[in-house]
């Protein structure tokens, strides 16, 4: 079930827009949920708690704003999409720097709006696999299509992601690897690493290197099985049977 979370130190806004959300739940006939915020801090702190898809984030609240609050929250979770309401369209441009869905002028209109969620919904029921994640920081969420590799280094699970950043969690590569190996895209190339084949730009016998230029070591026990996995997943990426 999708979570969304309303966030805005105006207590008349939040009230509307939260009228809005209760209408078209209504309307659509969808199933979600929804939480209400006064402050950045309250919705941060509920974050590290709970997991949320859609986010409408006010620009203007004193304390930390929406977008020192959207920066934060996208150094944990890139896949949240951010609605920003506002009475101004000067941070318009700061908006996309962090990735926002939709900059939304204050009053929120159910004309607008209903589309913006409508959109949301249908690609949410495609539905995007991920991995899920707690840690003593909080929640955080990993699309499988993202990531390059994971790494176990020094009681370290290390996830390389396709945008070259690196997300470090405690724990053993055995908690993960069931759950990577079962999915066809994946493949356990050294005792220490796990590997997305969708990434891999060149494969040799002691080595492979992923599409961002990264360099991980084959295990010579391993290449053989390496190997052929990933010629079969060419064949099937391109439809070769």
């Amino acid at each position: 079930m999708l979570r969304l979370a309303i966030c805005d130190d105006d207590m008349q806004e939040l009230s509307r827009i939260s009228s809005l959300l209760h209408r078209y739940r209504a309307e659509k006939d969808v199933v979600f949920k929804y939480d209400s915020f006064f402050s950045a801090i309250e919705l941060l702190d509920a974050m590290k708690r709970l997991e949320y898809h859609i986010l409408l984030l006010d620009v203007f609240m004193p304390g930390i704003s929406g977008i020192q609050a959207a920066r934060e929250i996208r150094s944990f979770d890139d896949s949240i999409k951010i609605i920003f309401l506002t009475s101004s369209s000067e941070f318009a441009v700061e908006s996309y720097a962090v990735n926002a869905h939709y900059y939304l002028l204050k009053p929120g209109k159910e004309e607008v709006l209903f589309p913006i969620l409508d959109r949301i919904f249908q690609d949410a029921q495609r539905g995007e696999e991920a991995l899920h994640i707690q840690s003593p920081s909080g929640y955080m969420r990993l699309p499988y299509s993202r990531i390059e590799f994971l790494e176990v280094l020094s009681k370290k699970l290390l996830f390389h992601l396709s945008d070259g950043s690196v997300k470090e969690f405690s724990g053993s590569l055995a908690e993960y690897e069931g759950r990577f190996l079962s999915r066809h895209e994946f493949v356990k190339v050294h005792r220490s690493y796990i590997v997305n084949m969708e990434y891999i730009r060149q494969l040799q016998q002691k080595m492979l290197v992923t599409c961002a230029g990264q360099a991980v070591p084959v295990s010579r026990l391993l290449y053989a099985g390496v190997r052929e996995s990933y010629m079969q997943h060419l064949f099937l990426e391109k439809g070769v049977e």
